[in-house]
């Protein structure tokens, strides 16, 4: 909703104006969400789910428990789905790929027992739509 369709679409690296713009999307979802009423905090999760474990992540840079269990479960989510499927700028990589990701950044930028919960899911033989 907030990031022009000419961005997203991008084939190319996007540049600093264009990546303060996607780095802003977490805030610009919550303050959408932030007044509809759904019971669990939905809003606080969508502006968390670019934290990473280590504090690297956007747009306020929480650790650890900071990042509330939704957050991290969807980062990771959202990871495995960006990889493993096409975007305009490249190919879909692959879910292998995409597990291979998540399961390299565990302890820095993804929580231990949410990869492990991940990885559980695919080798049970789930697949994603």
């Amino acid at each position: 909703m907030f990031i022009p369709a000419d961005i997203l679409n991008k084939p190319g690296k996007l540049n600093e104006i264009e990546w303060a713009l996607i780095e802003n999307h977490p805030e610009e979802g919550f303050k959408i969400l932030k007044e509809i009423h759904f019971g669990p905090p939905v809003a606080e999760i969508v502006r968390q789910h670019h934290e990473r474990i280590d504090g690297s992540g956007y747009p306020r840079g929480l650790k650890n428990e900071e990042i509330m269990l939704e957050a991290r479960i969807i980062a990771a989510a959202d990871v495995v789905e960006a990889i493993s499927s096409h975007r305009p700028y490249r190919p879909a990589l692959g879910l292998e790929m995409a597990l291979e990701e998540i399961k390299s950044g565990v302890g820095t930028k993804y929580d231990e027992e949410v990869v492990k919960g991940c990885l559980e899911l695919f080798s049970s033989g789930f697949l994603p739509d």
